[in-house]
């Protein structure tokens, strides 16, 4: 059983910074990952009386290594890369988001217990939630240009800032720089289920253990992104068909909710299509949370070490100070 929780030792500035460079460094590592999942995840079955294309690219995938074959050939190994800087910010901008703010509601949580102890599972799902949240609302407009950047045709392909301009022009207005956000909400379940399900297994596995090897952050942040991927796959899919291009057979109608978006999907390829872009979805969440866990648990002993260095600087030039005042 693991004893009491020791209190945090960095700033929720600190934890945020760890969090935020692990990730950037993690899906910059796999992003190609990222672009067969949403190419999977976007296309869609005709039925046998559309004579339209199959997605927003006229391709069709058979399958994650069909998807990085055909993208190669037609594209180009750029294409495996089509919106990375687009997508880094808002990674960077997500895990900062929400690792600080994370940070600050754990810290809350168990300063208002009498008796301070880890947070139970319900509990550490619902911070999860709570800071998830908040960090949804202030970033998806990246997310958001990203996808369209992602799914743009070949001779289409506009920048981070001319994708978003080709947003705010659409029907939408500027609110379609937040299309999806509902679905994104309800997506911060995945990872609350992530971080609660990493705290948890943590607690079971290496009960008492301050310093993970990088092994053990990686298995664990491994285990608890498979779990959290399959359970919201749906819903996964389902934003990402918000935010890209509506399919040609809809002859430009963009979707208005995630229920829509699942509905037009169940009704041309069956239930289990929900779940399509699942193996590449959860290759790359697993290796993304793991790298990702394995880089912020350095990363955060690092920026304690600079915390720690820059504390001292402080000290002795307020040391200076006061004893240059003493001679005068």
């Amino acid at each position: 059983m693991a004893g009491p929780a020791s209190p945090p030792p960095l700033p929720p500035w600190g934890n945020a910074l760890a969090g935020a460079t692990g990730a950037v460094l993690a899906n910059a590592i796999l992003y190609p990952l990222d672009i067969v999942k949403t190419r999977l995840q976007v296309q869609t079955k005709r039925k046998n009386t559309d004579h339209d294309s199959w997605t927003t690219n006229d391709t069709h995938y058979t399958s994650s290594l069909d998807a990085i074959k055909r993208i190669i050939e037609d594209e180009g190994i750029t294409g495996l890369y089509s919106g990375i800087n687009g997508s880094l910010i808002g990674v960077a901008s997500t895990n900062f988001a929400y690792f600080y703010w994370y940070t600050v509601v754990r810290s809350l949580y168990l300063s208002s217990q009498a008796v301070p102890k880890p947070p139970g599972t319900a509990i550490e799902l619902s911070l999860g939630a709570c800071a998830g949240a908040v960090a949804q609302v202030f970033t998806i407009p990246v997310s958001v240009i990203t996808t369209r950047q992602q799914t743009q045709p070949k001779g289409n392909k506009q920048g981070l800032l001319n994708t978003g301009r080709e947003v705010v022009h659409s029907d939408d207005g500027w609110t379609g720089l937040w299309r999806g956000l509902k679905a994104s909400l309800v997506l911060v379940i995945n990872p609350a289920i992530t971080y609660g399900a990493y705290q948890r297994l943590r607690e079971l596995l290496f009960p008492g253990k301050t310093n993970l090897r990088p092994w053990e952050s990686f298995f664990l942040g491994a285990m608890s992104k498979a779990l959290a991927t399959v359970v919201t796959q749906p819903l996964i899919v389902a934003k990402v068909g918000l935010q890209s291009r509506p399919p040609p057979a809809r002859q430009g109608k963009p979707f208005r909710s995630f229920l829509e978006v699942m509905s037009y999907i169940i009704e041309r390829e069956g239930p289990l299509a929900l779940f399509k872009g699942l193996a590449p979805q959860i290759t790359k969440g697993i290796l993304v949370q793991g790298l990702l866990m394995m880089t912020k648990e350095r990363m955060e002993i690092l920026v304690i070490v600079l915390f720690a260095y820059l504390r001292r600087i402080r000290k002795f030039k307020l040391q200076q100070m006061a004893d240059a005042d003493l001679h005068l």
